[in-house]
């Protein structure tokens, strides 16, 4: 085992854990605009706390700060300012325009990079690039909010700011000494033509816990007799002493984390505020720190003049210490040997998780995309029903809040370290995403991965009626039910790396609170009992015509091909759960049996007309389609080729002959709808025709309707990219689909990049690009049909080529063209880079960025930029591409 997963294991054992967890990058990089910091009565959270705001005003919840670290509760922070002599203010924290301000919706309007990272944060490290002249703050907005919706986003490579490499490479790295004790080394490079000043001040703060309540004490920083700083918790922190250590020449300059209300709301109160160091630096007000050389956040200023092409390295070391404690004679002189030692255990780590049949690109990919996911890792904090009631020092929060925005989660209580999506665009977790995080989490750190899935199941996160928290802007809002596939995947990958050792306790313990979640989607989404599901958006914002999480035109319902089919694989899921523990415990059979028994009703439904209710397939055009129910009867089809149609597909595994032997009670009960009710039986399931080793399916889809399903999504004239699958069929091109009614008309049309769309503040497009999440998991489905068709079954891949494939030959060619995205082009770009300035800018670099999604025709990535979130999901697909490989050399 190797040094790295022992002290994983250390840290998740029962008894006496050592607390390597303790510290990592779990500070968010934007805590302003967010809806846990939004008091306003018209939830208008950008408006109400925008960036301006940030350098000046304590946060009530979080923290933010540039490559930062901070303990898992967020009592203290440590993260980096810088100035370059040009700026209006200190570079505190990472710049993007806010929704109403991007052509898009919110950007991050930085250049920066997660290089690496381990599961316990013993070694990690990241790269800023921040500009010589002034940071284009200004031009920045201006020019998104003139640009339209058709045009791309304004990034900051275009602005001139690195106009002849005048920019400061920005290097910062840690290495755990021990679980309380981190080494950290900034190297900062110009990469300029001449010499240039650089303001250097590592900043070290407590998070505001005190000025909510009434009865709550106030931390202290002090300065140490030596080059050190004093950080010292109260007792209601339940905390350590820590000491800061810093190299000679720096000044320490100290502050509180408290809002600088004569600036904000012109008070006329003075005092030392959380600005301080901003105005002492910048504002040249040597009055604005405190002299007493005591507060509750400070910075270090350091200052070099660095000639073109050297680099200036500043040391510190963050470690647990209390004041009686003699400090450190020499606090740096281990230093070099612990990145060395910590850099070669990350080598180790990967090393042993990633397989030779991997090529020394494909390594670096995979690291840096697991390193990425690592990095996204936040402590998030919201108690719901003290955001509704507010805090007792503090006005009242606006009447309207009390019946707006999350009013029904007054349970909800968040205080945890949560993968984020990523922690700039999307700094809140959402359930879906969170699912697809913990595939890749899980080929690093189980643990951390299992118990992702199990907080959002957690009594103080789930709803008392069974629904998982969707994200913070609509905690209501619903995403796909995709938490039960996460925790069998997790539970399966977990045991194949453990030798078959399998956490039967974990799976037990989520797969009752999924029982809840289960019978919400049942009583509250299936409004008239036909097992066709209403989900609503279901996190596919704007791939429909209208927004499907509001009211749709006439009063109509939405029949959702992927609700109802997500339902499917839910039910699927549950089965495949209750029959696993079923091998210890036989009363789960019977569990067993009732989830199979609603998969074959949901399959009736969504395959054929059923009494006074119809299927959503469409025999016309073979394809699933949503339904707009109407009061008066009337259902119109709503023929927009989409995802929508396709993930009927997802549902689908194959069954055992001998397994179903090792339960007679469920085989019992199985043979008896085989007996009574062929009729539903006949819809999903080949009994009578056992495929390859006996084996038995239960999809959806199979047949007739898989093949044309098929049929469409390889072809490249609709689904099929270079790239992966499309979300939109591109024969909307030439053929856009017109909804109309009542006089009304609204349109949809495939596009391949950035949305025209403001749906959801238009920041999220479903109508085109390429996503990672379905893609993964249709690529899935197909390795589970060719599992049972074998490779006698064969389709024409691309449609329109001549040429035949398998279906686990069609599943390896999807996934090489996910991995096409990422992979080295021959002139040292990428197709994620796109073309243009954007090209020139990153090609040849050995940066790697993880976007939300990719143009559906060039591959450019597109939508949040450092969303490693499921877009990691490519680390799983190398490890497979990997055990092909290792197989088909086998076979020699």
């Amino acid at each position: 085992m190797n040094p790295e997963q022992e002290r994983l294991d250390a840290a998740y054992r029962k008894e006496n854990p050592e607390p390597w967890l303790r510290w990592g990058p779990y500070l968010s990089e934007r805590a302003w605009g967010t809806v846990r910091e939004d008091y306003s009565p018209t939830g208008e959270a950008w408006d109400y706390f925008p960036h301006d705001h940030a350098r000046s005003r304590a946060y009530r919840w979080n923290e933010d700060g540039l490559l930062g670290i901070s303990d898992d509760r967020q009592i203290l922070c440590l993260a980096y300012a810088f100035w370059n002599g040009r700026d209006p203010y200190l570079k505190e924290r990472l710049f993007g325009v806010s929704g109403p301000e991007g052509n898009h919706g919110e950007d991050v309007k930085e250049a920066y990079f997660y290089q690496d990272n381990t599961p316990a944060h013993t070694s990690l490290s990241a790269r800023y690039l921040y500009p010589q002249k002034a940071f284009p703050y200004e031009d920045l907005v201006k020019t998104s909010q003139k640009r339209t919706r058709e045009e791309p986003e304004y990034e900051i490579w275009e602005t001139g700011a690195f106009a002849e490499n005048r920019y400061f490479e920005i290097d910062v790295a840690y290495a755990k000494e021990g679980p309380t004790d981190l080494h950290v080394e900034v190297r900062v490079t110009n990469r300029g033509p001449e010499s240039a000043p650089f303001h250097f001040l590592p900043t070290f703060w407590f998070r505001n816990t005190w000025s909510w309540a009434k009865d709550r004490e106030k931390p202290v920083l002090r300065a140490g007799a030596g080059n050190f700083l004093e950080a010292l918790p109260t007792a209601q922190n339940r905390f350590a002493p820590y000491r800061l250590y810093f190299e000679q020449g720096g000044e320490a300059l100290f502050v509180e984390n408290e809002t600088n209300t004569a600036r904000l709301y012109q008070d006329g109160k003075t005092g030392f505020f959380k600005d301080g160091v901003h105005e002492w630096l910048v504002g040249g007000r040597k009055d604005a720190v405190n002299p007493q050389r005591t507060g509750t956040k400070a910075a270090v200023h350091f200052f070099a003049d660095i000639p073109a092409g050297e680099s200036r390295l500043w040391r510190l070391r963050l470690r647990e210490e209390k004041p009686e404690e003699t400090p450190l004679a020499d606090p740096f002189s281990p230093a070099e040997a612990a990145f060395a030692r910590r850099r070669e255990e990350a080598d180790r780590f990967y090393g042993e998780i990633q397989s030779d049949h991997l090529s020394e690109a494909e390594r670096h990919i995979h690291r840096r995309a697991l390193s990425g996911l690592l990095w996204n890792k936040q402590y998030y904090h919201f108690v719901v029903h003290q955001w509704l009631e507010g805090d007792a020092t503090q006005p009242s929060p606006p009447y309207e809040r009390k019946y707006g925005r999350n009013a029904d989660w007054h349970h909800l209580y968040n205080s945890d370290v949560l993968s984020m999506p990523d922690k700039w665009e999307y700094p809140w977790y959402a359930s879906w995403d969170l699912a697809f995080h913990c595939i890749p989490l899980a080929l690093v750190d189980s643990e951390f991965a299992k118990g992702q899935i199990d907080l959002l199941l957690r009594e103080w996160y789930q709803h008392p009626n069974g629904q998982l928290p969707a994200y913070e802007w609509n905690f209501g809002d619903v995403n796909p039910p995709v938490i039960a596939w996460a925790a069998w995947r997790v539970y399966k990958i977990e045991a194949k790396r453990r030798g078959g050792r399998a956490d039967r306790a974990f799976l037990e313990t989520v797969f009752h609170k999924l029982l809840l979640n289960f019978n919400w989607w049942v009583n509250r989404k299936d409004s008239e009992g036909r097992n066709i599901f209403q989900g609503g958006f279901l996190g596919l914002d704007n791939i429909g015509v209208f927004d499907r999480s509001k009211p749709l035109p006439g009063g109509g319902t939405l029949e959702q091909s992927d609700g109802t089919s997500w339902m499917g694989l839910f039910a699927m899921n549950m089965t495949k759960i209750a029959i696993e523990l079923a091998r210890e415990n036989p009363v789960y059979q019977n569990i067993a049996t009732k989830f199979f028994e609603h998969f074959l009703g949901i399959a009736e439904a969504l395959n054929r007309l059923s009494g006074q209710g119809r299927g959503l397939w469409d025999e016309a055009d073979q394809f699933f389609y949503d339904v707009l129910s109407m009061p008066d009867g009337r259902a119109q089809t709503l023929r927009v080729r989409s995802l929508v149609g396709l993930i009927p597909l997802l549902a689908v595994e194959t069954v055992e002959e001998e397994r179903l032997e090792e339960f007679p009670e469920f085989h019992r009960r199985m043979d008896w709808y085989l007996t009574h009710r062929p009729d539903l039986t006949g819809l999903i399931s080949h009994w009578q025709e056992p495929g390859q080793k006996s084996r038995r399916l239960v999809a959806l889809v199979r047949g007739h309707r898989m093949k044309r399903l098929l049929a469409r999504m390889l072809d490249p004239n609709e689904f099929l990219s270079d790239y992966g699958i499309r979300s939109l069929s591109k024969d909307h091109e030439a053929n856009p689909y017109v909804f109309r009614q009542d006089g009304t008309e609204a349109c949809i049309s495939y596009e391949p990049g950035e949305s025209t769309s403001n749906l959801f503040g238009g920041n999220s497009n479903w109508r085109g690009p390429i996503w990672f999440p379905l893609n993964y998991l249709l690529i899935e489905s197909l390795q589970k049909f060719h599992h049972y068709y074998g490779d006698d079954f064969k389709v024409e891949c691309p449609t329109g080529s001549g040429q035949y494939m398998t279906l686990k030959c069609v599943a390896d060619e999807l996934s090489k063209r996910l991995m096409r995205l990422f992979e080295p082009q021959e002139d040292g770009g990428a197709a994620w880079m796109g073309q243009g300035t954007a090209r020139e800018f990153w090609k040849g670099r050995k940066e790697v960025l993880f976007f939300e999604y990719f143009h559906g025709d060039t591959g450019a990535g597109l939508g949040a930029n450092h969303q490693t979130g499921w877009t990691a999901l490519v680390a799983k697909l190398l490890e497979q591409q990997a055990e092909r490989r290792a197989a088909a050399d086998k076979k020699g």
